[in-house]
């Protein structure tokens, strides 16, 4: 453990701003029991029964009274932090929070209590084996969680769900590791360790249940990101509109002439609590306009940075040749579902079609009428499918892209496993050597083998006070 991780920390608990309760939080680190006995003495000329609510005056250094409210305090290790804890619950003012601050900073000052640094409460509750690192980032989820189903899929990363999956494959990677171990240190041995506990079938259960835990984690993946979804194609074929139409408001200026969107315009919404970054952008069109230009470079800089494009074509013309070089453009591998609007001034009823190119490639083309609302459903449904969500996915956990990076590290390393399981010792070595890179893999997603930088983004990242 570093120096500074068993520092005296104190910081505001509770946002910024005024609010109805605001929570001083300190984390005794080395100076233990010694700092939280003399800060309830300080603070409120008592000391305070362990795990019970105290209301009690906060006091300044004269004995005048700041404010008053609840003192709690939690002897390590039965706290957050692992350490001792004491959290003072007043009134959630700025200026009376600041007060409480730097009185308990003051009163702590010989026990070298300083100001906590962004995460660093949850940090500790790591480094003291109260969280795993998995469980620590669900606590920034959770906070910023921007729809339910976030919330719910991080609580259970929280809850440990995520985490006993991946203990539980590890587990099976240790015990088949120990298996190829025994077969290399007794090559004499006329049982065949492997064969007897049929090493190859534990490793194709040990990849079908990776296999289930990395899609899992894509979903989860899915509601912490979302998907960016660009609107592209010429002026005037109905972006805005169905902005619009995804939205449920009027977001974009709508008008019969060619060119009104001259810059992007970026709209969150979800569907089955999906987060979809919807950014409308200027029509693609050649053009000596130069604000129009600058909007137009934009457009493409968003095209490339998108999970999804919709290319919008007018229902009435299909694909022109102005839209076959539009297309040409797109970057490959990013899914595009051509959307040919206005099918309310066609006799096409909407709905959606699949097909493949000369290439080989999906072409998908959905006809709706963005002004009437037809078929937007079935533009919901398909941004659905592409994303590869499940309607009955209720029991994903909360993911990071480092999960996911982990998790596919890890699979890699078990097929190479797979190929080499064989009896021969120099090919067994190999076969070792691969399950030991799954399981660091594995164990970096829960902190069992972690380096301090990774730690060190992690935290930073989180709010002051947690």
């Amino acid at each position: 453990m570093l120096a500074t991780d068993s520092d005296p920390i104190v910081a505001i608990a509770t946002a910024p701003g005024r609010g109805g309760i605001g929570v001083v939080r300190v984390s005794a680190g080395r100076a233990g029991a010694a700092l939280t006995e003399a800060l309830m003495q300080a603070l409120t000329g008592q000391l305070l029964a362990a795990r019970h609510a105290s209301y009690v005056p906060f006091l300044d250094a004269s004995g005048t009274v700041l404010d008053r409210g609840i003192a709690l305090s939690f002897p390590a290790p039965h706290s957050y932090t692992g350490e001792h804890v004491l959290e003072l619950q007043g009134h959630g003012g700025p200026i009376v929070l600041q007060l409480v601050l730097q009185r308990c900073v003051e009163a702590g000052r010989a026990f070298g209590l300083r100001l906590a640094e962004p995460g660093e409460f949850t940090r500790r509750a790591f480094l003291n084996d109260k969280l795993d690192l998995a469980q620590a980032e669900a606590v920034a989820d959770l906070i910023e969680a921007s729809t339910e189903a976030a919330a719910r899929s991080a609580g259970r990363s929280l809850d440990g769900a995520f985490s006993r999956d991946i203990h539980a494959l590890v587990d099976d990677v240790v015990t088949l590791r120990m298996l190829v171990e025994a077969t290399l240190d007794f090559p004499e041995e006329e049982i065949d360790f492997l064969e007897a506990a049929d090493a190859r079938g534990k490793l194709t259960h040990i990849r079908a249940q990776l296999d289930h835990v990395l899609a899992e984690a894509r979903q989860g993946a899915l509601l912490r990101e979302g998907l960016a979804v660009v609107l592209a194609g010429q002026p005037n074929v109905g972006k805005s509109s169905l902005l619009n139409a995804l939205a449920g408001a009027e977001l974009a200026i709508v008008t019969p002439v060619a060119g009104t969107t001259r810059d992007k315009i970026s709209q969150t919404i979800q569907i089955e609590g999906i987060p979809l970054h919807i950014i409308d952008t200027a029509g693609l069109r050649e053009t000596e306009d130069e604000v129009e230009k600058i909007g137009i470079e934009r457009t493409w800089n968003e095209i490339g940075r998108a999970d999804v494009v919709l290319h919008l074509l007018d229902a009435r013309d299909g694909m022109t040749a102005d839209d076959d070089t539009i297309a040409a453009r797109f970057p490959a591998g990013v899914p595009v579902v051509r959307v040919l609007n206005k099918t309310d001034l066609t006799a096409v009823a909407p709905a959606v079609t699949k097909r493949l190119a000369a290439d080989g490639r999906e072409v998908c083309e959905l006809r709706l009428s963005a002004k009437q609302g037809d078929g937007v459903s079935l533009l919901r449904a398909e941004l659905l499918r592409i994303a590869g969500w499940q309607a009955d996915a209720q029991s994903v956990y909360l993911a990071r892209e480092r999960h996911l990076i982990a998790l596919r590290a890890a699979r890699e390393h078990l097929a190479t496993a797979a190929a080499h399981a064989d009896q021969e010792a120099q090919v067994l070595d190999l076969f070792a050597e691969e399950l030991r890179l799954a399981q660091e893999a594995l164990n970096s997603i829960t902190g069992e083998f972690t380096s301090d930088d990774l730690l060190g983004v992690i935290f930073s990242r989180f709010c002051i006070g947690k």
